[in-house]
């Protein structure tokens, strides 16, 4: 990783860290592909997390039955 990408990696994680820290809720959606994470954003959100399980139901497995290839 460059010096560029260093700083942009410890501005995104300053950001989601603020993200925690503000007060209310939090609320983090987890989009199961591309089309909803788009669909996801446009409403607004300002982070969206990951879903093992989510992806696998996209590709028609069970949560955990990808190969690290499958999920890469």
């Amino acid at each position: 990783m460059d010096a560029h990408a260093l700083q942009e990696q410890a501005r995104k994680a300053q950001a989601f860290k603020a993200l925690h820290e503000r007060p209310g809720i939090f609320v983090i959606p987890n989009p199961w592909d591309a089309g909803s994470a788009k669909m996801l954003a446009s409403l607004g959100y300002q982070a969206l997390a990951t879903t093992s399980a989510g992806y696998a139901f996209s590709q028609g497995k069970a949560d955990g039955a990808l190969s690290l290839d499958d999920t890469l």
